[in-house]
């Protein structure tokens, strides 16, 4: 059995100005996915599952098909307004999609297998493809039913240029999650302690605070259980123009249930993602110094 992966690009772009899953990072037009897939396919990874959109979906499919023909298996799945559970109402004026968890849940019909998500707009680092295919292949090997988070040390996660918002992850002695707190404008003080703002103060938090950057490990039973989670949120929440449904909205209802446990893995990797276009040239930067210590390949496709 080889895992899959759920790459979560339906993102329009706004503050970025043009879809950046698209953009070219690398020194050959290499786009941050590409650099999450070579890791992947290299950590055994057998099918690569993207979640998109139909207006960019020839642009996407005439990029990403003939660099990955032969290499990995491949599906695109449209994440539309109207990819609801049968019988769901919700307000026929709303725009966008309805959160991260939704464009997970449209994919129930092409996967069949335990699958590993991730952002398209960040990079994840080798180690945490490593750890999460390993987690995936002995989860089905083992019949588990856990599924699982990679966390990140916070340190790995700050930004030299402004403030961060993280999911602070807080978990039990034998390394399972309790719960995500989403903590934002996280920044380094002038005196270099790790700090945000919480009410009137400021809470400050270890260099080693474990931080969830969106990637998961999920089983297929995800599905149902997201349908059932899904459909009450749009009972409560799909009138609303702007409301989300976010993973770890669903994570954290099947912990607290006690329905499954969710496994903590730890990563040294580091982390870095592009928000704004500001943030191009470091990530071009990053991803030049990792050519540069032969992580990867200058061309990374052949």
């Amino acid at each position: 059995m080889k895992p899959t992966l759920l790459i979560l690009a339906a993102g329009m772009g706004s503050r970025y100005g043009k879809l950046k899953q698209m953009d070219a990072f690398g020194p050959n037009g290499e786009t941050i996915i590409d650099y999450s897939l070579y890791d992947a396919i290299n950590a055994g990874f057998g099918k690569v599952v993207f979640i998109i959109r139909d207006f960019f979906r020839e642009e996407f499919e005439s990029h990403f098909r003939p660099r990955l023909e032969g290499k990995i298996e491949m599906e695109f799945v449209s994440q539309e307004l109207s990819n609801v559970p049968v019988g769901s109402i919700y307000n026929k004026d709303r725009e966008k999609p309805w959160g991260t968890a939704h464009a997970i849940w449209v994919a129930n019909r092409v996967i069949k297998e335990p699958f590993g998500v991730i952002n398209a707009d960040d990079y994840y680092g080798v180690d945490s493809f490593v750890q999460l295919a390993a987690f995936l292949k002995e989860s089905y090997e083992n019949k588990s039913e856990n599924y699982a988070v990679v966390a990140y040390y916070l340190r790995n996660t700050l930004s030299s240029h402004g403030t961060v918002n993280r999911g602070v992850c807080t978990s039990t002695s034998d390394n399972f999650l309790l719960n995500v707190k989403e903590c934002i404008k996280i920044a380094r003080n002038s005196e270099g302690q790790i700090q945000f703002p919480d009410g009137d103060q400021m809470v400050s938090l270890d260099e080693n605070t474990l931080v969830s950057m969106n990637m998961w490990g999920f089983l297929p039973s995800y599905f149902n259980y997201c349908h059932d989670i899904f459909s009450d949120f749009l009972r409560d929440e799909g009138m609303k123009l702007t409301s989300e449904f976010f993973i770890p909205t669903i994570v954290d209802k099947l912990i607290h249930d006690n329905i499954l446990r969710v496994k903590v893995i730890d990563t040294e990797s580091d982390w870095f993602g592009v928000t704004y276009q500001e943030d191009k040239p470091f990530v071009m930067e990053k991803i030049s110094d990792l050519i540069n210590k032969g992580v990867y390949p200058k061309k990374l496709w052949n």
